[in-house]
């Protein structure tokens, strides 16, 4: 092999290099036989270039080519030279040179490949994730890939550029109730106990915070045993970051400059320097969602102020059981919205028709609505009118509906009503969302960050009558609360943050608790019991009897993050090596079965069920 060592990639040669003997490495990408002259496209991760084996070649090296097929690994020395005018390729960066063969060695033969390389598009992910390895060969893998160890880099340089330490946290932890399953290990040398896979780094980061490492990061493996749904993978990456003696605007503001970096480093893009910012309630009320993508408007608006003066009694049962259960609520010292009456405009689109029509009720009814209610803004500009759908209801005020919506003729009108106002909401946001994508509204290469504040600091469980934690057990609730943690928890908000971008949570963090009286009290409100709280977190709320600092966080998804940036809807597409969607690696077969002795090392037995049906919906 040292004879036949690459002197330089393929995708380095320029015009300027003719002349040089060369010797490149690589696999043969595409072959073409004109009449006893070999045209070799050789392919490495640098890119492209045209290899010639001419009719006056040897006859051992002419039958050498013979024998190539489509990723075979070969090593080939010869002469760069001009390729004819007529034959340059502007489409290639090496388009006008080749390298005219004097020698070549077959390193390694290629079997019959399963699918061609570069052509993933037309492939069942199934057998791209089988044969992964074949996969990351085509372009557009190796992009995505590259991508991946810049945005990676990047981060790592504005992180230490600001003063912040990377410090490696234990993937061996204890197991804590930190939302999803838990990954168990079990341990051989202490009989039925377990460590677990950490779902983030959380705990012992707020420890590094006590420990005086003011500012730490970390590109952080997670792990969550989740059910089988979209695009989750059971381990993750995030990056990872704590600060000491700091608000909620310092996290923001940082978090602002380390997305300011990455996207210009990598992408060459400018980004604002300064995000949007929205309350949970604003972006709720007015896009339906709490992860809205602003890359578009059709904003949401409120009809209740119009369905007194008409006669729809849908719209009117919906506020009034609203009320009556925001009442009764409210007596439990439980604080809710109430019910909801919400509308969407649709510019230009009274032409839809009731097939299309039905089709976005159906997506709402996804969202638990009962119903999608819609009228169409007619006549003129100066005489405009509504009709179709339960434009009859609302004869009498149709002119101040116009008016009060900012609809024009030729527009649609969408309404969603129900008791619960988030239920309306979030109905009507997944309409918008579809509305965004079935009529053309999002710029692909467009990224639209908004931050999410203020999120609610619980939520009631209406199964379980109790209070769990909207985020984390951990975060601060904010100052103005306080007095009324225990007496009115729907009204706390926490000082928790979400970094949306383009209808993707990007990023989600918070502002800690550091100290353990106020720690006790939210534990207190979700009924963790005081003996279950002192096992499961002792360690970290013993810690903070010790000079806890005031701290916060975010964790920034790596591979979310590298999706946006690289065009995708899939986190799988920029993971090397992915699990497929019921958390399987086809590629190596796991998880898989262990022998017996390794079950009695780890004083394990396996005990089936006897309905071992699977829930993978019978997938094929």
């Amino acid at each position: 092999m040292e004879a036949m060592k690459r002197t330089t990639t393929c995708g380095a040669l320029r015009k300027a290099d003719a002349g040089k003997t060369v010797v490149l490495n690589g696999w043969v990408h595409r072959k073409r036989d004109h009449g006893g002259i070999f045209f070799i496209n050789l392919r490495d991760r640098y890119g492209v270039t045209q290899v010639v084996i001419d009719q006056d070649a040897p006859p051992e090296l002419a039958a050498l080519a013979g024998e190539l097929r489509n990723e075979f690994c070969v090593a080939v020395e010869g002469v760069a030279r001009p390729r004819p005018d007529t034959m340059v390729n502007p489409d290639m960066p090496t388009g006008e040179i080749e390298v005219a063969a004097s020698n070549m060695t077959i390193l390694s033969r290629a079997a019959p490949l399963p699918f061609p390389i570069d052509e993933a598009g037309n492939i069942k992910e199934e057998l791209r994730l089988k044969y992964r390895y074949l996969d990351l060969r085509a372009a557009a893998m190796q992009r995505k890939i590259a991508l991946r160890s810049e945005v990676t880099f990047a981060a790592r340089e504005w992180m230490t550029g600001q003063g912040f330490y990377e410090i490696e946290t234990p993937t061996f932890i204890r197991s804590t109730p930190e939302g999803a399953r838990d990954y168990l290990v079990p341990s051989r040398l202490y009989a039925g106990k377990f460590y677990a896979l950490p779902q983030s780094p959380q705990l012992y980061k707020q420890i590094l915070m006590v420990a005086g490492f003011d500012k730490y990061f970390q590109i952080a493996r997670c792990y969550r045993d989740e059910d089988a749904r979209g695009d989750r993978q059971p381990e993750f990456t995030q990056i990872d970051i704590e600060m000491s003696f700091v608000s909620r605007d310092d996290v923001l503001e940082m978090t602002e400059g380390l997305m300011g970096h990455v996207f210009k480093k990598t992408l060459g893009l400018e980004i604002p320097p300064r995000f949007r910012r929205l309350t949970y309630e604003e972006a709720m009320e007015r896009y339906g969602s709490d992860k809205p993508d602003l890359r578009f408007g059709l904003e949401l608006q409120d009809f209740a102020p119009y369905v007194e003066a008409g006669t729809f009694q849908a719209f009117k049962d919906a506020l009034a059981l609203g009320e009556a259960e925001r009442s009764a609520a409210a007596a439990k010292g439980v604080t809710i919205p109430g019910g909801g009456v919400k509308a969407l405009v649709v510019p230009g689109q009274a032409g839809y028709s009731r097939k299309q029509i039905e089709e976005l009720e159906a997506q709402a009814k996804i969202y638990k609505a009962k119903g999608l209610a819609w009228m169409k803004v007619a006549g003129t500009q100066a005489e405009p009118a509504l009709e179709g759908g339960v434009a009859k209801f609302f004869t009498a005020n149709a002119a101040a509906i116009i008016q009060g919506l900012g609809a024009a003729p030729g527009d649609l009108i969408l309404i969603a009503a129900d008791a619960g106002r988030r239920i309306a909401n979030v109905a009507l946001g997944a309409v918008r969302s579809k509305l965004g994508k079935d009529l053309g509204l999002i710029g692909d290469s467009r990224f639209e960050f908004v931050w999410i504040l203020d999120f609610p600091l619980f939520e009631f469980n209406e199964e379980e009558n109790r209070w769990e934690a909207a985020h984390h057990l951990f975060s601060y609730p904010q100052e103005q609360y306080h007095a009324v943690l225990e007496s009115d928890p729907g009204a706390v908000k926490g000082d928790l943050y979400d970094l949306v971008l383009n209808g993707y949570e990007l990023a989600s963090g918070s502002i800690r608790i550091h100290d353990p009286e106020l720690q006790k009290r939210v534990f207190n409100v979700v009924g963790f019991d005081p003996a279950d709280a002192e096992a499961k977190f002792g360690f970290l709320t013993e810690a903070f009897k010790y000079g806890a600092p005031p701290h916060g966080g975010i964790a920034p998804g790596l591979d979310r993050l590298v999706m946006l940036m690289a065009g995708e809807t899939t986190i799988r597409e920029v993971i090397a090596f992915p699990k497929n969607s019921f958390a399987e690696n086809l590629l190596d077969g796991s998880p898989a079965e262990v022998t017996a002795k390794q079950l009695e090392e780890l004083h394990l037995s396996i005990r089936l069920g006897s309905d071992r049906d699977d829930d993978r919906g019978g997938r094929a």
